[in-house]
């Protein structure tokens, strides 16, 4: 009996041993270590946070209302500067001891009133009339430049058109619209060269029509017809005192191609591109002076090309074009013969 309990235990035993196993530790998974950049430190505004106000109108247009809050919004966020917006102005807002610049389009809300109140705020008063440069406040004007726009109109007309068959309408007795011809003929000798063409050779292009001072608007189309029927020109360069809607929209129903500095809404037929002052980019440049303190300036508006049709003026032409002006700009090309 006992020889029977000593083999069940040594059983037992056994049967334990084998089911126990060995036992392994698992190690935990190895953790790879990650680098989380941390996020860029952000300017936190405070009540002591210079600010910076753009005053706009209700009814601007929502593009060029979004626009000029977008450029504005930048540059503050870029100085460090809290960003407001306004329809108006009030003597509230210019005794904020905070306020450091103020950027105002028209309607004139009473710039020259508030700048003497706030003499340590700096204005940029963008095409209000009547306001002049002085103390602490600054003008951004419309370009004065005649040259420049008529050179640039007079190469782009020679790209896009046939036979270099261009054309400009000017005012008659009018030594800034002739020097504005002469810039127009250098803009497309400078595109083309001699541009040697029968037509060119026989007629001499580009053709111009002379309009007088004292000639009622509704009679510029028969004017314009000389250029399109009679001399047929296919692309026109309109000088600026003479770009009024109505004339430019008849100009549309006529079957040329239209350069300006201005486009009337809706854009008339066969509209290429507009060279209007980049009122935009002057307000960037005009920056850094507003917040260092330093106004009282005229700030010249530099010239940009919009308001493209691209079915026209291509992406490739475009480019030409852009460059062709920034040229002029830095003064790398002369507009006048020497």
């Amino acid at each position: 009996m006992r020889i029977k309990h000593f083999f069940l235990t040594v059983l037992i035993l056994i049967i334990i041993s084998a089911c126990g196993g060995s036992s392994t530790e698992i190690a935990p998974p190895t953790v790879v270590p990650t680098h989380t950049p941390l996020p860029a430190a952000t300017i936190i505004p405070t009540p002591s946070t210079p600010l910076a106000i753009l005053v706009i109108p209700t009814d601007m247009d929502k593009a060029a209302s979004d626009l000029y809050q977008k450029t504005v919004y930048d540059l503050a966020q870029g100085s460090g500067f809290r960003f407001q917006v306004r329809n108006e102005l009030t003597a509230a807002d210019v005794t904020d001891p905070t306020l450091k610049v103020v950027v105002v389009l028209p309607p004139d809300p009473g710039v020259v009133t508030y700048a003497t109140a706030a003499p340590n705020v700096q204005f940029l008063a963008v095409d209000i009339p009547n306001v002049t440069a002085g103390g602490n406040v600054s003008v951004l004007a419309g370009t004065d430049q005649v040259e420049v726009p008529a050179f640039l109109a007079g190469y782009v007309a020679a790209m896009i058109t046939d036979e270099y068959l261009i054309g400009m309408i000017i005012p008659k007795d009018n030594p800034d619209a002739q020097r504005a011809f002469y810039a127009f003929d250098n803009g497309k000798k400078y595109y083309c060269g001699k541009c040697g063409t029968f037509l060119l050779y026989a007629f001499g292009y580009p053709q111009y029509v002379e309009i007088p001072a004292d000639e009622k608007p509704e009679r510029y189309g028969g004017y314009a017809n000389v250029l399109i029927n009679d001399r047929k020109v296919q692309t026109l360069y309109i000088y600026p005192t003479l770009a009024n809607p109505d004339f430019l929209s008849y100009l549309g129903t006529q079957g040329v191609q239209l350069i300006g500095t201005s486009a009337p809404d809706p854009r008339p037929g066969g509209w290429v591109m507009t060279i209007r002052p980049d009122t935009v980019k002057a307000i960037q440049n005009a920056w850094p002076q507003l917040i260092a303190g330093q106004g009282g300036v005229n700030v010249q508006s530099p010239l940009g090309i919009t308001d493209v049709d691209s079915s026209i003026l291509t992406p490739g032409k475009l480019r030409l074009a852009q460059e062709t002006l920034d040229a002029l700009l830095a003064g790398r090309i002369l507009t006048s013969n020497p």
